[in-house]
């Protein structure tokens, strides 16, 4: 099928050796991984350089603010309305509208000349995020059948990795020329050479809807989800939105804050320290083994290095700042691919797409309301007390899930007993 005729969810006539790229299953892989990686790349690279974008268009810090948050809203809009595309338009084609619309975002927020371009790219950018996410992930599920905790090792490695690389790959290319602009045109480059591929490969059938309910299929549906995997999803999202609370924290507010109190103002050593945290989470995603049984100790141990972090800061200890972000972050990605790998296979493949998003949906919401309540106390009580807050709430939330998550496995383990 061609992307146009996925997009009308209409069959095509049967492939001919004119019909596009019969990939091979690792080339199809690999460019699902490398669509996905873009995009959390390219979401990130601004970090380092909201700075020097400030100074260029006189902004405050309410307008980084209201440009960081303008891309969580538009993920999780997206994410309610067209999350579940994917499962009647085919996986290839919602990933070519989600590369365009980044590549747009892009390209708008290189030349913003104000806060109001600035917010329309990042709009873009979270409505291209959100229409891969569910799709990406349920691609590489449908990809690797037997090899299911492999597809969610993956999933998950690329959504952190790639978020993980984003600051760092724009605090390098802001040592280039014109660094407002250069990164995002070099970024958009990269997201051309991966179109061209994506529009050319023969795509495999979509689960496509009834005849003549194709507008039905599409509408926006209130979140949905399967019974059985009931108690797994919520898991799942609560550990989702507790880890980007702390990655917002990470990308948003710390830098800033972290910068002052170590006398640090190199947009590259920033985006390293910022991406500490979300490097370990993807290491351990792809060396560590995650379990159900992980899932509990994995969630606590990421609250004490939260509250390391902070404490850390406060001490002006840097040593202790670099330790609390690796821990965090690696017991992040354990707890979060065990909730996600525990989700996933309990979701009935027709609602993969859906309820993925869904999850992600619960997770995205974790960047955008904590960190608009720690902006909000910070203005009142100062960096230091509102990080010591924060990272004390984190502990609290860690521990009482890890709870829950503990309860059930052990029910497992006395039903598999039985």
């Amino acid at each position: 099928m061609t992307v146009i005729s996925e997009l009308r969810m209409q069959a095509s006539a049967e492939p001919t050796l004119r019909d596009g790229w019969d990939a091979s299953l690792r080339a199809r892989v690999a460019l699902t991984g490398a669509v996905m990686g873009l995009l959390f790349i390219g979401v990130n690279i601004a970090t380092p350089i909201y700075p020097v974008l400030q100074a260029k268009l006189g902004l405050g810090p309410l307008g980084v603010t209201v440009a960081f948050t303008a891309y969580v809203l538009a993920l999780i809009v997206g994410l309610l309305c067209y999350g579940h595309w994917s499962d009647h338009i085919g996986r290839r084609a919602a990933l070519v509208l989600a590369v365009v619309l980044a590549l747009a975002g892009g390209l708008v927020f290189a030349f913003a000349p104000s806060l109001t371009f600035l917010v329309i790219g990042r709009v873009l950018q979270g409505a291209a995020v959100a229409a891969a996410t569910g799709a990406s992930s349920a691609a590489l599920r449908e990809l690797m059948p037997r090899h299911p905790d492999w597809a969610g090792r993956f999933t998950l490695l690329l959504n952190a990795g790639g978020v993980a690389a984003g600051p760092v790959v724009g605090g390098a290319l802001s040592q280039l020329p014109d660094p407002t602009t250069t990164p995002f045109l070099i970024h958009s480059v990269a997201l051309v050479l991966v179109l061209v591929p994506l529009w050319l490969v023969r795509a495999r059938p979509a689960l496509a809807p009834a005849p003549g309910r194709a507008r039905e299929a599409l509408r926006p549906r209130p979140p949905k989800l399967a019974r059985e995997a009931l108690v797994q999803f919520w898991i799942a999202a609560l550990t989702g939105l507790l880890s980007f609370a702390l990655f917002g924290l990470v990308l948003s507010l710390a830098p800033g804050y972290l910068g002052s109190v170590f006398g640090i103002d190199s947009p590259l050593l920033l985006g390293v320290i910022a991406a500490l945290t979300l490097a370990s989470s993807a290491a351990s995603q792809l060396v560590g083994r995650a379990t159900p049984a992980v899932i509990g100790p994995a969630l606590i141990v990421m609250g004490l290095g939260t509250v390391a972090l902070a404490y850390g800061a406060h001490l002006e200890s840097l040593p202790v700042v670099v330790a609390g972000s690796i821990v965090a972050g690696a017991a992040q990605g354990l707890a979060f691919r065990g909730a996600f790998n525990d989700a996933s296979a309990a979701i009935p493949a027709a609602l993969q797409a859906q309820v993925t998003s869904l999850i992600y949906l619960v997770t995205y919401l974790g960047s955008a309301v904590p960190v608009l309540l720690l902006g909000f106390v910070a203005g009142r009580i100062g960096m230091d007390a509102s990080f010591g807050y924060f990272s004390a709430g984190m502990l609290a939330c860690c521990v009482a899930l890890a709870a829950v998550a503990a309860a059930r496995h052990r029910r497992l383990r006395a039903r598999a007993a039985r």
